[in-house]
């Protein structure tokens, strides 16, 4: 309740006590069990265990939020509402934004203080996340090869075959192009284009006229330069993941036996777009009389 005059003292109303059966904010979030999974393996607990499992935890809950918007995003996508789908691939943007940063927080550990409980978590790996893997199959990052890494694990491999075998975000993108009448070939696949010149200038002939005059199709350029923004900071999140794994632990071997540093980086030059990314090399000046 504001004050009527600056001499009048602000009254502040007591909240009503909560009753036994109100929804509560802890019970709404769950947050007696959320505060309950963070479980460290060694013994006695290392300090900076508690540290190295809520980052991992919250990434985990970021990424199961991802999907939900690159989900609805492709909803969209097949509804052709340009506009709603790069609403939400915008705010999984938005996401990485957070991401990228967040994982620098793994830095404020010393090398030998990680080193005094790193032991405890082999053979766990960040290969095996199941929902880091989903997001690169949803945006079209798709390799079979990754699925032995959850062998043991029957409800992972059923979640990201589905995703492997499902349409993926470039595919829902490539599809809305068609929708409005843009001449995308048939087959967008990597290893098609790769193979067949004449797709692939076609695909590049299709985009061009987005980005060569972009006020003639301002809703589609959007949802197109948010999806590369997408793919650029999840680029981001891997050159930053190689630098600060490299700064903690060199080039040690992984958890889960990979090569460590080796292996992470060849993973930065992936790109979920890559014609998005090389139509720029395709764009001319235009000239001055078509300019806005």
């Amino acid at each position: 309740m504001k004050p009527d005059s600056p001499d009048q003292p602000l009254i502040i109303e007591e909240p009503r006590a909560v009753r036994e059966t109100d929804l509560t904010y802890n019970d709404y979030l769950r947050i007696p069990q959320l505060l309950s999974l963070q479980v460290p393996e060694s013994s006695p607990p290392h300090h900076d265990e508690m540290l190295f499992i809520i980052i991992h935890q919250t990434y985990e809950l970021w990424f199961k939020l991802v999907l939900h918007e690159l989900e609805q995003a492709a909803l969209m996508m097949q509804e052709c509402r340009v506009l709603r789908a790069r609403h939400f691939v915008y705010r999984v943007v938005e996401i990485m934004r957070v991401l990228v940063p967040q994982i620098h927080i793994l830095e404020t550990m010393s090398p030998v203080e990680f080193l005094e409980f790193r032991d405890r978590l082999m053979p766990a790996s960040g290969f095996q996340s199941h929902q880091f893997r989903e997001v690169e199959f949803a945006a079209g990052l798709k390799d079979a090869r990754y699925l032995k890494f959850f062998e043991k694990r029957p409800e992972a491999i059923a979640t990201l075959t589905a995703r492997l075998e499902a349409p993926d975000l470039r595919d829902f993108y490539y599809q809305l192009l068609r929708d409005l009448g843009f001449a995308v070939p048939a087959d967008i696949s990597r290893a098609h284009l790769e193979e067949h010149e004449a797709d692939r200038e076609a695909l590049f002939a299709a985009i061009l006229p987005i980005y060569q005059s972009p006020e003639e199709h301002m809703p589609l350029y959007l949802l197109t330069e948010s999806l590369l923004t997408f793919d650029e900071f999840l680029a981001l999140w891997r050159e930053h993941h190689v630098r600060v794994v490299e700064r903690i632990i060199g080039f040690k071997r992984g958890t889960g036996g990979s090569s460590g540093v080796g292996y992470l980086q060849t993973t930065t030059s992936k790109k979920c777009f890559p014609y998005l990314w090389d139509v720029r090399t395709r764009l001319n000046v235009r000239p001055l009389n078509q300019q806005p």
